[in-house]
Order: C-alpha cells, then structure tokens, then sequence
C-alpha cells in the first residue's frame, strides 16, 4: 500500500492530508498562520509564517498517522492563487506577500487595460484584469516600493515557494502560473507579448511545469526538520481550484463543479480553449495536460448565510445547530419566498458583473415576511448568482452533463433541493472529503507512478454517493424568479456607484 501527502498552503492555514492509494484518509492536521492588514483593502502573509505552518501540519500528520515516512510515495502540493512572492539574489522574500484578496490595486488593473487593451488581454491572458491577479500587484510594488522591486530577481506564487523551501528547486506549475495575468492561457507559455508591454522582465519569472511532474525531491535538511524521508519527490501540484476540481474528478468534458464555500464557484472542465471575450467568466489552465478549465465567481456564497446568522443571532436547538434551525424554517417558506428577492453581493461581485461596489440587496420585502423567509431567499438568491456562471457557460458551449457539488453549503439538503431546481440540472455528491489536499495527493500519486493518469487517479479513488435532481414545479417558479433577480443589478447599478460614493 502507497501512501500519498497532500499539502494545501490556504489563506488561514496550511493543511496535510495523508491518504492511501484507495483515496481513503488516513489523518489530516491543520496549521494556522495570521493574515495582515496593514492598511484597510490591504491583504499580506509572511511566506516564512506559510513553511511554519507547513513544517508543523505535516510533522502533525506524521505524528498521528501511523505510516512509515518510507511509505510515502510522492507529495503534492495545492495553494491559494495570485499571491506575489518576490525573492532577492538569496533566495528571500524582498517584502510580505500580497495575497489574492488584497485590493489595493485598481490603479494598476487600469493601466494594464489601458496598455494592452482590454480586448487583447482577454484574448492572451484569458482573463481581465483584476486585482486579484499577480500582475496588478508587482506592478504596485514596481511603483511605490522601487528598492523592493529592484532588489528582487524572481516571482513565486504562494505554493511554489513552499514547494521551493521542501526542494531547494525552483518552479512554477502551470494551473498557478495562469492566474498571474502574464501567462498565454492557449499556448500554456509566459506571454512575451504581456511581459514586454508592462515593461517587466522575462528574467523575474521562474520555469513553468507540469502539475503531476516531479519538481524536486525532499532535502536531508527537510527531512530532519519534517520527519518526511529523504528523496520523496514532490510534483508541481496545482492551485486550489485546479486541486478542488481533481478531487471532485472533474477532469473530463461535460463535468463541472459547484462549490458553496465562504464564496462560491462553479467551474467546467474544457478539453479545448473557449473564453468568454466579455472575461465574465475566468479561464485557467487545469492541472489536466492540455486541458483548461473556466471559472465563474461568486464572492459571498456561503458567507451570505453566515452573515444572516450571526446578524439575527440564530442559535441551534432541539438538536439542531444555528444552520440546521435555518434551514428547517426555510423549508416551511415556499418557492420565491413570498415575493422576497436576495442578491448577494455583499462584498462586491465578480461573475458576471466585475463590480467591486455591488452590495447586498432585499428586494420586495413586507411585514409578511420573517426569519424563514429571509433565510429561504438568502439560499434562493446565492442559487440565482450560481445560474449567472452556469448561463455563460452555456453560452460558450461548454457542456454540462454532471454537476458535483462540494462546500459546506453542499452539506445542506434543502440548499441543495433548491439550486438544483434552479440550475435546471441534478446535483451529485461524491466521496471526496478533503478538498483541494486530495487533488494534491492525486498529482503526486500520478507522478510517483501509483496511477497512470489523473483521469484514472479519480476513478479510482472518487465515488458518486448521491444525487438530487430538479422538482419540475420549484423548476417553472425559480426560471420566473431567476427573470426578475437577473433584471435588479441593471436596475440597480448606477445607484450602487452613487452609495459607494458616499461611504
């Protein structure tokens, strides 16, 4: 039996997960790390705080699992995307990490538009730009730190270093290289065309490999300090999203995953490049070899819910916790609420409408209307926002044949009643329980020689337990009422300028 080691290097901590090569945990452990907001719309981490935390997860795992170090037959590595990790001539971090949810850098997004035209960039990069993205922010550091971006000789992301400090080898894979906003996407190669026209050096950017490649092999001095043995290769891994889609096995056509986290996603596998040139929908390259996948965005999914619950103080009873009470009391509350509509965009959106100044919306609301119903139009509205990516993907052709749902929202069946009546398609649940680490693991089985493929890693390791399919009547109710949620934003749009505005 071979034993596999997923590491997630996330934005509150760094996972291990230990697996067998059935795809059955053996034990996980969790590391946390703080996050930094000098400045309000501010986002930085310590990369030295990351390989703390990762040292300490899987000194963790080792701890508790009960597998020989020897056992262990290839790590990979998962990690949130866009963060900017520039390294001097030492091989040091030259300041804090600016990670992806920082956005101080709308000026740059502008400028990037401005010079390479917002058309063109949408073609090379598969993607607008945004302030999430890499690009914007060495851009920032170029500007208004100068002895920070003269000092520094090359740019990691996030799980790259980390995967540096195990290896002493330096990479970046592909499906993290794509979010950086200076990757061609159809060619799977850094676009000289984008580097040159930011006036940025083709020397900062490190070479690109494969997900499931073999990028270096544990160093004795990691080994001593882990507990991992010498030599265990470590493959390029990929990033979260590209990891989450492995480990739900969506890595062939027609299969696409939702995910209900804090935010929410939906993201299709694509055999071949399609991207929507109004970039309302993301695309990337997968951890799959030649394959992409397209993404939309939903910045406050589960986190809609959450803020509810802790607004109104819900509290669990008879058994139930506070998500349990909620959701009973919305199964009592009909299709549309009572004509009760919720969009949720309380921090800003992105699929469809890239609008950093959208907020949160009850529309229609009347004395009629109570905790159930806010709740029920709360799990209406998030599903509504989850069609706006599902539409655009129908639009591009991609094919949608089987959605997998993951998240914590997926735990919810009633949520999941409701989205599938609105997606107009059946929902499945699969066995994966790690999320992004299994997909981790699963690229480095493929790279120690465990599976032959990623395809054939998710058939053998991922199991479909159950389904939930479309209500035909709540399907007919929710078409009506996804017409008029689709027209509120427009409606809406001008005065959310005018509110930011004024604070």
């Amino acid at each position: 039996m071979a034993y596999l080691l997923g590491l997630d290097v996330g934005t509150t901590g760094c996972k291990a997960a230990l697996f067998d090569e059935a795809g059955r945990t053996v034990v996980s452990h969790t590391e946390e790390y703080p996050l930094y907001h000098p400045q309000p719309g501010w986002a930085e981490q310590e990369p030295q705080e990351w390989w703390q935390g990762t040292v300490g997860a899987i000194r963790g795992v080792l701890s508790h699992g009960n597998v020989s170090p020897n056992e262990i037959a290839g790590i990979g590595l998962s990690g949130q995307m866009h963060g900017a990790v520039l390294l001097d001539e030492r091989m040091q971090p030259v300041r804090p990490a600016i990670i992806w949810s920082d956005v101080r850098t709308t000026p740059q997004c502008r400028e990037i538009t401005r010079t390479v035209g917002a058309e063109r960039l949408v073609q090379l990069a598969g993607n607008p730009a945004l302030e999430g993205f890499t690009a914007p922010k060495v851009l920032w550091v170029r500007e208004n730190e100068p002895d920070n971006f003269e000092r520094a000789v090359l740019l990691l992301l996030p799980k790259d270093y980390v995967r540096f400090r195990l290896t002493g080898d330096v990479a970046m894979e592909i499906s993290d290289a794509a979010g950086t906003l200076l990757f061609d996407v159809r060619s799977g190669r850094w676009s000289e065309e984008l580097m040159g026209l930011l006036g940025l050096p083709t020397s900062l950017l490190p070479e690109v490999r494969g997900s499931a490649k073999v990028c270096g092999h544990i160093t004795a001095e990691v080994a001593s300090l882990t507990g991992l043995a010498e030599g265990t290769p470590v493959v390029g891994g990929g990033a979260d999203n590209a990891c989450g889609a492995v480990g739900t096995g969506v890595v062939r056509g027609g299969l696409v995953a939702v995910s209900i986290g804090t935010s929410g996603t939906v993201l299709a596998h694509s055999d071949a490049p399609k991207i929507d040139p109004l970039g309302r929908v993301h695309t990337f390259n997968h951890a799959v070899p030649g394959a992409l996948y397209l993404m939309g965005v939903h910045q406050a999914a589960g986190f809609s819910l959450r803020w509810l619950r802790d607004t109104l103080g819900v509290q669990g009873k008879d058994g139930l916790g506070p998500y349990g009470v909620m959701t009973a009391e919305a199964s009592q509350v009909p299709p549309l609420s009572h004509g009760l509509w919720f969009l949720p965009y309380l921090q800003g959106e992105r699929t469809p409408h890239m609008d950093a100044a959208a907020r949160g919306v009850f529309f229609g609301l009347s004395g009629v209307h109570g905790r159930g119903h806010l709740t029920r139009a709360v799990l209406e509205g998030v599903a509504y926002s989850l069609r706006d990516s599902v539409e655009i993907l129908r639009e591009q052709g991609v094919p949608l044949e089987e959605m997998r749902i993951t998240g914590g929202g997926a735990q919810s069946d009633e949520w999941m009643r409701i989205l599938a009546s609105v997606l107009g398609v059946g929902l499945v649940r699969t066995s994966a329980t790690e999320g992004p680490a299994f997909g981790a693991a699963l690229l480095a089985g493929v790279g120690a020689g465990v599976y032959p493929t990623i395809p054939e890693a998710c058939d053998a390791t991922i199991q479909t337990l159950s389904s939930i399919e479309p209500e035909p009547d709540m399907q007919s109710r929710y078409d009506e009422g996804y017409a008029l949620y689709r027209d509120l934003y427009p409606a809406l749009k001008n005065l959310y300028s005018r509110a930011s505005a004024m604070g």
